[in-house]
């Protein structure tokens, strides 16, 4: 998702898909429930678990943003929206598998196209009003038309859902941004109410990753009436109503979120936590103090000076990770792409993941981790060169450095951050003669001054929200919400869109490639650094708790085991 966040194959969710399609797609509310008896396997073997306080205490890393589905972006508050709400689907705890969630089954057709919901009967909000479909489709219409959702464009999959988009946001500046109606809204597109329970989406084309994408944030229902009566302050706790397993109890600012169960909470069987509170400490020495401690339970990183110490301890965990770590270019004001292609050329990414980072993440040219399961490759972009970036800054008048303005590289609170931004800065600095000034920012300070392009150089990190390479190609699309360095190119626009409705898997797979060479081998809107590994320390007696490629972790499996 994401900015700093394989995900199921699709191999999995064709088989799923095949599986479905045997299903007469139908609004019969007779048919029976998909089967639920999997979760037993994650329930306490015996009672030793209540002899547990069973009080979550972890740290999120830093304040976050908003605790609004419809505009959300980050993992920091992705993590907390998997506690607060809950989508159609939801996610198998170890193989993030599509699961019922609100749905309680579903019926796909036999040419993948029209997808039938059904609502399960003891689906509530927390203030017992029933969650309906359209509860579902009036949440994803307000998102679509929100200026400030960053992830309206995976709503595109849905028909009819792109040209309200861009009537409401239109693409030529010329033109007359219109007002869309929710009944207006609905006449356009593939959406049907057909019952309160059930709900049918028609898509524009087949998508195998639909499935997945009905669980992600910006999918999950909000209470219609809350929000209209509370406007941004509805998700305060005075005010706040959720879906998920868990309710908000507490917001401390910069300190705390607390959440307690969700008593209306559908499956509230299965839910075993009586707390959890989540820690917005954004120095990673401090959190990892606290964890040595037994102040916290769970930590999403441990600093690089402690890595050799925390190796050696049964807490610290490792694993892949479908995310990418890179540097966004403000294209507006390094107008030049042989500047961006020198500054890409000057960066010895071996060094950093070897001398700095030091936990196995995998040096990179290129964006897109590979995804085998989806059977996508990237392209490997072009290799550290010092002297093709000196010549390349020569050509474009500034020899040696000579004359070119001082840069600013931002990046988001963390000292591995800086510690990276140090030693790219010194690589700089050594191989073209120029100097970067460093400015670090509070995560929510962050988020805004790049969203507004108010920088030069600015860190990032982008963790695949589905299994399929098109959730790191589509955001570079011109005007996409998390695109943010002001870079537009036609060609990657039309390969985006020709791979997004292509059915021929290595046609699709060629557009694809051909889409990130253009950003890593010609245009260099971004400079990648390396692929991500999921780091951390979780204490040995926390259960129902699993190392995912997308450091997903369903909070209502949670629970302790007495000591």
């Amino acid at each position: 998702m994401r900015k700093w966040r394989l995900s199921l194959g699709l191999f999995v969710l064709i088989a799923l898909a095949v599986t479905w399609l045997a299903v007469p797609t139908t609004a019969d509310e007779e048919l029976p429930a998909f089967d639920t008896s999997w979760k037993a396997e994650f329930l306490p073997e015996d009672d030793g678990w209540k002899k547990a306080k069973q009080e979550l205490i972890f740290n999120n890393g830093a304040e976050p943003e908003t605790l609004d589905p419809a505009i959300m972006t980050g993992v920091t508050e992705h993590t907390l929206a998997l506690a607060l709400f809950e989508g159609l689907t939801s996610h198998h705890p170890e193989t993030l598998e599509p699961k019922p969630g609100v749905a309680d089954r579903w019926d796909i057709s036999k040419d993948g196209i029209v997808y039938t919901f059904r609502l399960r009967k003891g689906a509530t909000f927390t203030n017992g009003v029933p969650v309906t479909a359209k509860d579902f489709a009036w949440s994803w219409y307000r998102a679509i038309v929100n200026p400030d959702c960053d992830y309206a464009y995976l709503f595109f999959y849905i028909k009819g859902v792109e040209s309200v988009y861009y009537s409401v946001f239109p693409k030529d500046k010329e033109q007359t941004p219109e007002k869309v109606t929710y009944e207006q809204f609905m006449k356009t597109a593939g959406l049907e109410i057909v019952s309160p329970r059930v709900l049918k989406v028609t898509l524009a084309s087949p998508c195998a990753y639909f499935l997945d994408l009905a669980s992600f944030e910006t999918y999950m229902p909000v209470h219609k009436a809350t929000v209209e009566k509370h406007g941004d302050r509805w998700t305060m706790p005075e005010n706040f109503v959720g879906n998920g397993p868990f309710t908000l109890q507490e917001w401390s600012a910069r300190k705390q979120i607390v959440m307690v169960p969700n008593e209306r909470y559908w499956d509230r069987a299965i839910v075993k936590l009586k707390k959890i509170t989540a820690l917005a400490v954004d120095d990673i020495d401090v959190a990892y103090n606290k964890f040595t401690k037994g102040e916290v339970h769970w930590i999403r990183q441990v600093p690089i000076a402690k890595l050799d110490e925390a190796k050696q301890t049964p807490e610290y965990f490792v694993a892949p990770y479908l995310g990418s770590y890179f540097y966004r270019f403000n294209t507006e004001k390094l107008k030049d792409k042989n500047i961006r292609k020198a500054l890409s050329l000057a960066v010895d990414r071996e060094s950093i993941t070897r001398d700095v980072t030091r936990a196995g993440q995998i040096p990179a040219t290129w964006f897109c981790p590979s995804i085998p399961s989806a059977g996508y490759e990237p392209p490997k972009g072009l290799a550290y060169n010092p002297d093709e970036a000196r010549r390349l800054m020569a050509a474009a008048g500034y020899p040696e450095g000579k004359g070119f303005p001082r840069l600013e590289l931002l990046y988001n609170t963390n000292e591995d951050h800086k510690k990276v931004a140090e030693r790219i800065g010194q690589m700089w600095q050594e191989t073209l003669g120029i100097s970067v000034a460093l400015r670090n920012a509070e995560w929510k300070v962050y988020l805004k001054t790049v969203e507004s392009l108010d920088y030069d150089i600015a860190r990032a990190g982008w963790i695949g929200d589905y299994g399929d390479p098109m959730t790191f190609l589509d955001m570079w699309v011109t005007g996409a919400g998390n695109n943010n360095t002001g870079w537009s190119n036609k060609k990657y626009d039309d390969l985006i869109m020709k791979a997004r409705f292509e059915g021929d898997l290595k046609k699709r797979r060629e557009y694809l490639q051909a889409a990130e060479r253009i950003v890593i081998e010609d245009e260099f809107p971004i400079l990648p650094i390396y692929i991500y590994v999921n780091k951390g320390m979780r204490k040995e007696n926390l259960f129902g708790w699993f190392e995912t490629v997308r450091d997903l972790h369903p909070f209502q499996y949670m629970y302790f085991e007495a000591e």
